[in-house]
């Protein structure tokens, strides 16, 4: 699958529409880390079910929402639903959808 950067364990790229599986809402991903990048205070707060800080992470576009989250690999799934998502950056940051994903006008297909 296309990546804009490659994360080799990685399940999902950039541009993929994702369901999280526990609060049920779809999103996009737009960037992607190979292990957890925030903070241990965020952490603590925030990843209350403790999910691996050294599996992937992926920063997400809410689906209808003005904000973006910081998911742990384990809480999302590809979302099966044909449809794009609204949010107010994702053509900035994801590019224009096409065949169930979204793709950047940089990436090179």
């Amino acid at each position: 699958m296309p990546n804009d950067h490659f994360i080799p364990d990685a399940k999902f790229f950039i541009g993929q529409v994702v369901h999280h599986r526990k609060f049920h809402y779809r999103g996009v991903i737009c960037d992607v880390d190979s292990i957890y990048q925030g903070t241990d205070d965020w952490y603590e707060a925030v990843a209350k079910s403790k999910p691996p800080k050294e599996q992937p992470w992926y920063h997400v576009l809410v689906d209808g929402e003005q904000h973006s989250t910081y998911v742990a690999e384990r809480h999302l799934e590809p979302d099966t639903r044909d449809a794009p998502i609204i949010h107010p950056l994702v053509a900035e940051l994801c590019g224009h959808y096409q065949n169930g994903r979204y793709i950047s006008k940089d990436r090179v297909q």
